[in-house]
Parts: C-alpha cells; structure tokens; sequence
C-alpha cells in the first residue's frame, strides 16, 4: 500500500511554523553550552567519557524539561 502525498490541495496542507531568531540563539546557546559541560567533566574534572557524557545528557534533559514546563504554561495563559 503506499501513500499518494498529493491527495490533499495545496492550501489545505498546515503550513509550516517557522523558528524565530531568537529560540535559534537559544538553542545554539543550549547546545554550546551542554558541550561545554562535557568538555569541562571530561578534561578538567578528569571524570571519564562515560561520565561525561551522562551527566551533559542529565543536564540536557533537565532543560529540555524546563522548557517543556515554560511551554505549557506559556501554552495555557499563566
């Protein structure tokens, strides 16, 4: 079975959202910085890769949560 993509009219589809600029900073701030983490660990703590690296995901996911929660009441009016 397949899927023929042009079964819906061009202005029925969703059109896309873009990302502004800023959320873009954010996330190359984000993503600098969680590097960072893991460059700090690994070099200057001397802590080992594995370490590392689960502490840089540790603190990705605390954030990707912190943003999560932002969204929502962002999301509801609050």
């Amino acid at each position: 079975m397949t899927v023929d993509q042009d079964v819906r009219p061009e202005e029925n589809r969703a059109a896309g959202h873009d990302v502004s600029t800023v959320a873009l900073v954010g996330y190359a701030t984000a993503a600098v910085g969680l590097f960072g983490w893991f460059l700090f660990g690994l070099l200057v703590q001397r802590q080992g890769f594995v370490d590392s690296v689960g502490e840089s995901a540790g603190a990705g996911f605390a954030l990707l949560l912190a943003v999560s929660v932002v969204g929502a009441f962002r999301h509801n009016g609050q």
